[in-house]
């Protein structure tokens, strides 16, 4: 395998190994995201307030990336992205095969969250330590792309077993596990590079306020549509599970020519016009989302509400241009993975909230105020995103 690598012309062995690590993740997330609200609907009967409220097991390890990394301080970046990855697929591997009640498969769901969130952060930390000067956008976009790419080959599997091969949930988590494990060995034989210090993970710094807001707004629009916006394909439309993976499907197809053109926009036309672009087009997807369907009637709205979530789905990669801006803005090169990393805790104390919150007025508004609190939302992100200065 090393002089294979090593034979690939113009791409150093680690970054190789980075980019397979990072299509195995997609690959396993895309089954995940495929399969897991029908497998909640279907196993345990969730409403809608009790699927709001799952988001605290699911989501609070988000909120303690930072203190996972400080506890695994001794460890170098690409170890602690190994063992996120192992993480990710004992949970994975738990919820199917042993999952007994509700309270159980809580505890599986909060380790396969736990690898999941601690190696978001460090995708995009180590991804830009492959990238020359200005052109950090570009690296991330095309990882993004890979990651897509395998994505679709997750999604499809899923559709296809569902449809035709006789796939349960079971199957699917298995799957998964695989890949994830998968990428940890990548990671793994890459070359370590130095442990961070244990007392600066925790480090604010005011330069850093516009970020820090930036991340607090990207967690409340993300858990809207990690949560909401699949839970209305499924409650809502009566959709299932292989309807959702050929969504996701078709959103992994587009994003690998979407994300690799997204990265090179962020270069060249800057974080500030991407993220005000952004919180444009979010405002349409959440009114997309809350009222097509008493506006023009059901089957035109499943249809709109599909196109919303595959543009929801693309959008979800212009997290990019945030971690871009940050290095950007880095008072030292060590700030970054800390700084993304101390984000994705502070964007998870308000995602929880903002889960929990659409879960109440969900139950008592309905789903289409849960949306327009999402365009809401965007709307704030839009002014903020306007005050990004780079130079």
């Amino acid at each position: 395998m090393k002089k294979t690598l090593n034979r690939i012309p113009g791409l150093p062995r680690d970054f190789v190994l980075f980019i397979m690590a990072v299509a195995l993740f997609g690959f396993s997330q895309s089954i995940v995201n495929a399969v897991f609200n029908n497998y909640l609907s279907e196993s345990f009967s969730l409403g809608n307030l009790q699927r709001g409220m799952l988001e605290l097991p699911r989501e609070l390890p988000g909120f303690l990336v930072i203190f996972f990394s400080a506890a695994f301080f001794f460890l170098s970046g690409r170890r602690l992205a190994a063992l996120a990855n192992l993480l990710a697929a004992a949970g994975i591997m738990l919820i199917g095969v042993f999952p007994g009640g509700l309270s159980l498969m809580l505890v599986w769901l909060f380790i396969f969250s736990s690898g999941l969130h601690i190696f978001l952060p460090l995708n995009q930390s180590i991804g830009m330590e492959f990238a020359v000067p200005g052109k950090a956008g570009k690296r991330l976009g095309q990882l993004t792309g890979a990651m897509n790419f395998a994505a679709i080959a997750g999604s499809f599997l899923i559709f296809a077993g569902f449809k035709y091969l006789g796939f349960d949930f079971l199957i699917s988590f298995c799957l998964a596990a695989a890949g994830f494990i998968a990428a940890a060995v990548c990671l793994f034989v890459m070359k370590p590079d130095e442990p961070r210090p244990a007392l600066t993970n925790f480090t604010l710094r005011r330069e850093y306020g516009l970020y820090y807001w930036l991340t607090i707004l990207y967690g409340t629009r993300k858990q809207i549509f990690l949560t909401f916006a699949p839970w209305v394909l499924v409650t809502v439309f009566n959709q299932k599970t292989e309807i959702l993976a050929t969504l996701l499907t078709v959103g992994g197809i587009i994003g690998i020519f979407f994300n690799p053109l997204l990265g090179r926009a962020i270069d060249r036309m800057g974080e500030r016009f991407i993220l005000m672009a952004e919180a444009v087009i979010l405002i349409v997807i959440c009114l997309g989302y809350g009222f097509s369907r008493s506006l023009v009637g059901e089957k035109p709205a499943l249809v709109i509400v599909s196109v919303c979530f595959i543009i929801d789905q693309l959008l979800m990669s212009v997290s990019m241009a945030r971690a871009t801006y940050m290095k950007k803005i880095a008072v030292r090169p060590e700030d970054v993975s800390q700084t993304l990393a101390m984000g994705v805790t502070i964007d998870h104390i308000f995602s929880i909230s903002i889960a929990l919150v659409s879960g109440i007025i969900w139950m008592k508004l309905g789903y289409q105020y849960v949306f327009l609190l999402g365009a809401v939302i965007a709307s704030v992100n839009l002014v903020s995103a306007s005050r990004i200065r780079t130079s």
